[in-house]
């Protein structure tokens, strides 16, 4: 680590610098830091990236005993160690722990050294995770998996979404664009994607705080109706689109997008964020019910998350216990090929993958800069546990795990897609 070593009376600690230095040798994407319990410091301490403040010995054996991001997640959030500076760079060095390679002499001698540290003991360490019973997508389960996530607190999410309360990918023309300029960006470019006329009807499937809505209906004169399974949120999304005087053309309800009538038609269809709790096996009824709901002549914008069909996860991750419970992400083809089987022509896609690591670390540092009333709304863990799960989202787009696509849909007229030749219009 070509770091300073101050040193320790702690045998533990002696141990644990041994350890890592045995440890890290190949490791070289960032210099770190290590902090033990008794102040000593390990590495690069004039400047790191990130320093991992380990708080006791038990947690130094928790997190080198930790073969998952489940486990090192929890680590983390019940405070064993603490990140001082990037997290996404200590995601990184995390992911480096949990793929190394070690042959058989290494383990042993890594066992050797772990039973020499003090017993583990994991205490309530589920508290704060949501494990859920019965049939998986059913309407009954997909209700408190989306609740849980959405209803964390308004005030909570307020302190560093936008002013608009956009919680999606937002679209940069520039590296420099704040997120406020960034969404209001995102919320124009789906509209013109969408080809959004005065007077045409638009369903927002999954509508979050009704940005969206409002937008589309201030500056494009649509009648909408968005909808939602939080009551939190309709509740916010009707306040501002009645601060906006925009009653009469939006409407926000609280309603699974399988209770929706399907003898009403809407010019056009809009999902955004919404797509990653349908589930693979639900692809099918998902854009059917789209199909049914849109007018002939009609386009589906669809806004989701893809993981890369060379990605394979084994286990649980920390995201799916602790902030997206039933959350499936599917590779493009599998959404493209559920999307023809139901009748739709594809018409464009568009992925925004690099938009999504600029706007996830925003969001990270907008967090970070409201520590304290994060903390005061929501406490400590769930401020820890949303500090990690979007420095490592943006970790795994920045890496190329994950993409972020916009996928155009048409449902043709007897043939006739009602779009026009070139997509020049959307980028005027």
């Amino acid at each position: 680590m070509n770091g300073q070593v101050l040193l320790s009376r702690d045998q533990a600690v002696l141990s644990g610098i041994r350890f890592l230095e045995e440890l890290t040798a190949e490791y070289h994407r960032h210099r770190f830091a290590v902090r033990f319990w008794d102040g000593t410091l390990w590495g690069d301490t004039q400047s790191p990236r990130f320093t991992l403040a380990i708080r006791h010995p038990v947690a130094l054996k928790r997190i080198l005993l930790s073969s998952s991001e489940l486990a090192l997640g929890e680590a983390f959030i019940y405070d064993d160690f603490d990140i001082e500076g990037n997290v996404e760079c200590a995601v990184d060095f995390a992911e480096f722990l949990m793929t190394r390679k070690s042959g058989i002499a290494d383990k042993l001698r890594y066992a050797s050294f772990l039973t020499r540290l003090p017993g583990d003991s994991n205490g309530d360490r589920g508290k704060w995770r949501l494990d859920l019973r019965g049939t998986v997508h059913s309407k009954e389960r997909d209700r408190l998996a989306v609740t849980f996530h959405y209803n964390v607190s308004n005030d909570f999410y307020s302190l560093w979404l936008d002013r608009s309360m956009v919680y999606s990918c937002a679209y940069f023309e520039s590296v420099e664009d704040d997120i406020e300029k960034a969404q209001a960006q995102k919320l124009d470019y789906i509209c013109r994607k969408l080809r959004l006329k005065g007077g045409e009807t638009l369903l927002d499937l999954g509508c979050g705080w009704g940005g969206l809505l409002i937008h589309a209906a201030r500056n494009y004169g649509v009648r909408g109706l968005g909808i939602t399974l939080s009551a939190p949120q309709a509740e916010w999304a009707r306040e501002k689109i009645d601060q906006a005087g925009l009653s009469d053309q939006c409407k926000v309800e609280v309603c699974d997008y399988r209770e929706l009538d399907l003898k009403r038609q809407f010019n056009k269809l809009v999902s955004v964020g919404m797509f990653e709790h349908v589930g693979a096996s639900l692809l099918p009824e998902y854009f059917g019910r789209a199909w049914q709901l849109l007018r002939p002549g009609g386009v589906f914008l669809n806004h989701g998350i893809g993981t890369s069909s060379a990605l394979h996860e084994s286990g649980p991750s920390f995201g799916e216990k602790y902030v997206f419970p039933d959350g499936e992400i599917v590779p493009i083809n599998v959404t493209l090929r559920a999307a023809e089987e139901g009748q739709f022509e594809v018409r464009d896609v568009e992925n925004l993958r690099e938009h999504y690591v600029l706007t996830l670390r925003q969001w990270v540092r907008r967090l970070e800069a409201k520590a304290y009333e994060a903390r005061a709304v929501v406490g400590d863990v769930m401020y820890r546990i949303w500090r990690l799960y979007m420095s490592g989202a943006a970790f795994r787009f920045s890496a190329g795990r994950y993409n972020l696509y916009q996928v155009l849909l048409s449902k043709p007229d007897r043939g006739d897609s009602c779009l026009p030749l070139t997509r020049r219009d959307w980028y005027r």
